[in-house]
């Protein structure tokens, strides 16, 4: 048996390279198309109306609202949840973030009772709507990364709902 020719070998190798790289190009831009439907407020857009600071949300697929803001400077995913009390945070996530763990309180959610523990997040921003000092509870048995964005943050928020659309307002 005769071997290839050098030139047909590097053909071949830069050829499956050139597969590899369109797959994972592939993959990526298809990733994305997901996480857009999953999340399409992943750039929240500001505006003025009137004196308050407006954020438009789109419901996803599901009907929820989920949106990428920040906590104390990071990126982090919200899905606003009104019939939460307070902002639910991963325990996960709440390493990430840095947050100090205070006293331990039992919580009711879907599943039963469970385990929290108080903190504050310094800074809550969701586009141009920024809140202070938001009471919140780091909950260990929480799955995923999404952050339950409830009322101890949404009762200084004024909010309204037209069609597949949330409207979060900020008063000065």
């Amino acid at each position: 048996m005769s071997e290839s020719p050098p030139t047909q070998r590097i053909g071949k190798v830069m050829m499956i390279l050139a597969w590899a790289a369109g797959l994972f190009l592939a993959v990526q831009w298809f990733s994305g198309v997901e996480e857009r439907k999953r999340n399409p407020n992943q750039s929240p857009e500001s505006m003025m109306s009137g004196d308050a600071v407006e954020v438009r949300l789109l419901a996803n697929r599901q009907g929820h609202y989920l949106l990428n803001g920040q906590i104390n400077g990071q990126e982090v995913t919200f899905l606003l949840d009104t019939g939460a009390s307070f902002v639910a945070i991963p325990a996960s996530v709440a390493q990430r973030l840095q947050l100090p763990q205070g006293r331990r309180f039992q919580v009711n959610t879907a599943n039963g009772t469970a385990d929290s523990f108080a903190t504050t997040i310094d800074q809550l921003h969701l586009g141009d709507i920024h809140l202070r000092d938001v009471n919140a509870g780091i909950v260990p048995g929480m799955g995923g990364n999404d952050i339950l964005l409830g009322m101890s943050a949404l009762q200084q928020l004024e909010f309204s709902q037209q069609g597949g659309e949330l409207i979060l307002r900020q008063y000065p």
